[in-house]
């Protein structure tokens, strides 16, 4: 089979398993009462207490099947940071449901976990033959960070996996810009692996197409029940899981550009809590009427629909600017 055929063939499976995946999982989050509880101060979100959380769970199969179908140490080391960083979120969401709090796992106890993760990624990043120290800039070509691509590799993790964490505040948003993001990113992997000529880097790159398909794909089914109105919410388990793929995608094809492109609404969610705390701090004023900035287009009467169609935009634009770039690369 070509590689085209075979991607295709993983996509199509993976929204599958997923759409068959979801109904039963989404009932034993009911019979459990795996519900999530609602901030207080997230009014606008109140009728949605009790909604059955954790389920980045359902994306989770078609991720592991992937991983023993491939077998390649990108795919077993890329699967098991998802599932890593799903985890660290899995015990989040489960001590909110199990004390019937907003808060979970404490921010140390997140950040000790995340850290930790993203540590054995660098070391994997700069031990591989096929990565090493490198990131590709774009017309400029490739720099050689050595060691420093370890705490790189760290802040690239941890950052993203918390941008995406805080891009998932309404219905069908973290699973729509993720969507997006990781389409754009397979097509330019794909269009990279296309005109590679070493031999193992090739494999390795057609490797993290098929990612980028299978996460798709899972997102796909996924969204069939996340979008507006959810009849469930990925939670941590999923946002941390979702964003520690998006990372992973990006350091492992040297390519962290990607993030600041295709997942440029991640970069914004962060930046937009980022600009509302240190004003408040500084100045006693909220730039934003709520942060992340998708709370105040909330506030400002737009529905979650049309600001998950306005992400989705951003993303493709800017993902159009990512297949650019790929060019230069």
């Amino acid at each position: 089979m070509t590689p085209t055929t075979i991607i295709a063939l993983y996509f199509i499976g993976a929204t599958t398993m997923t759409l068959l995946v979801a109904p039963p999982v989404i009932k034993l989050l009911k019979r459990v009462k795996a519900g999530q509880n609602i901030l207080g101060y997230v009014v606008q979100h109140e009728s949605k207490a009790g909604t059955p959380t954790m389920g980045g769970i359902i994306f989770f199969l078609p991720i592991l099947i992937f991983a023993l179908i491939d077998r390649s140490p990108f795919a077993l080391v890329a699967t098991s940071l998802i599932i890593g960083f799903g985890t660290i979120g899995f015990l989040d969401d489960f001590i909110k449901i199990k004390f019937n709090r907003n808060l979970g796992l404490k921010a140390y106890q997140k950040i000790i976990g995340q850290v930790g993760l993203s540590i054995i990624a660098g070391f994997f990043v700069y031990k591989s033959k096929l990565i090493g120290g490198e990131i590709n800039i774009p017309y400029a070509g490739a720099i050689d960070l050595k060691r420093g691509i370890i705490p790189f590799v760290v802040f690239v993790y941890v950052a993203t996996t918390n941008s995406v964490n805080l891009t998932d505040g309404i219905d069908g948003l973290a699973g729509t810009t993720s969507l997006g993001y990781f389409v754009i990113t397979g097509i330019c992997l794909f269009l990279q692996y296309a005109k590679c000529d070493d031999v193992a880097y090739a494999k390795n790159l057609l490797s993290l197409v098929i990612l980028c398909a299978v996460v798709s794909g899972s997102l796909v089914g996924y969204l069939a029940f996340n979008s507006s109105p959810a009849k469930v919410f990925m939670g941590d388990t999923g946002s941390l899981a979702l964003g520690a793929g998006v990372a992973t995608v990006a350091v492992f094809s040297k390519n962290p550009i990607f993030i600041f492109t295709s997942g440029i609404t991640f970069v914004w969610s962060s930046i937009s809590v980022i600009v509302q705390v240190v004003s408040f701090k500084t100045k006693g004023k909220r730039v934003f009427k709520m942060s992340p900035f998708h709370h105040h287009l909330e506030m400002c009467g737009m529905s979650e629909t049309r600001i998950c169609a306005i992400y989705l935009a951003v993303t493709l634009i800017f993902g159009a600017l990512t297949v650019i770039l790929q060019e230069g690369i």
